[in-house]
């Protein structure tokens, strides 16, 4: 737990909900940011989300072993764990392009010794749609540009189906899934006193509401890393001005959100 802000009788609780261990960018934006630091705040580490194999991880080390792709898409740091484990277990098989989704995915691969190819300019699926090029050999050779897209069984089909919509040849591989987090009470108590949830993915959302629905507290302000996750949000049922999100994904928008929404609290408590 940390303490921002000046002392007061009841901060404003802020739920960070990615899982266990992966919070602490976000943690250290908030607490070097100088606007939160005007404003009483309680940051707590409340994770909604868990890893799994997905349907298709069995398939993973073979598919790299024994195939050649112009392009692998990498949409998340897990995607880019989950494929690199698999990647060594191969042998480390040439991987061709390699396109990441986002500055986080992007760190993540080259800390596990992956070199990226291509970075759309916005950290979203339908940006790498609209900006992934066609690959020149590809080409040249008179077939479509293929594209391996290990992907999060839970993800949506903007990727794939955008790119075969653009003549792409799309593979794509449930590698990994994202099961909802159980809660104890204590954890339930916290979610109940939350004015602020912080949201990495959709997944997150349906998590959070799974184990919040049947409390009577309001609903947490929404912030979001992005217009997915804040996509998710509207869909169920969160009211706009109770939404908060950077136009461009990141983790430092992220906290600009998220002062944003305190401060939104901090007028209306007055």
């Amino acid at each position: 737990m940390d303490r921002v802000g000046t002392e007061a009788s009841s901060p404003f609780v802020i739920a960070l909900t990615r899982e266990e261990g992966k919070n602490g960018k976000l943690r250290r934006a908030l607490l070097s940011s100088d606007r939160i630091k005007q404003l009483p705040v309680q940051l707590q580490e409340l994770p909604c989300i868990e890893h799994a194999d997905g349907p298709d991880t069995h398939k993973l080390s073979l598919t790299l072993a024994s195939s050649q792709f112009d392009y692998i898409a990498i949409t998340s740091p897990e995607a880019a764990k989950v494929m690199a484990a698999a990647w060594i277990e191969a042998g480390r098989p040439n991987l061709g392009m390699v396109a990441a989704v986002g500055k986080a995915t992007q760190e993540a691969l080259k800390k596990l010794g992956i070199d990226v190819a291509f970075v759309p300019s916005k950290a979203t699926a339908a940006t790498l749609v609209k900006e992934l090029p066609t690959s020149e050999k590809a080409t040249e050779m008179g077939r479509p540009t293929t594209v391996f897209y290990p992907a999060s069984a839970k993800a949506a089909d903007t990727l794939q189906n955008g790119l075969e919509a653009r003549g792409f040849d799309v593979l794509r591989l449930n590698t990994y899934d994202t099961v909802p987090a159980s809660w104890n009470e204590e954890q339930i108590i916290l979610a109940q006193s939350a004015r602020v949830a912080c949201f990495a993915s959709p997944s997150a959302v349906t998590a959070w509401l799974a184990n919040t629905d049947n409390l009577e507290t309001p609903r947490a302000l929404a912030c979001c890393i992005g217009e997915t996750s804040a996509k998710a949000c509207r869909e169920n049922q969160w009211e706009d001005r109770n939404i908060f999100y950077p136009e461009k994904p990141g983790v430092e928008g992220w906290a600009i959100s998220v002062a944003d929404a305190l401060e939104h609290l901090a007028k209306n408590s007055d």
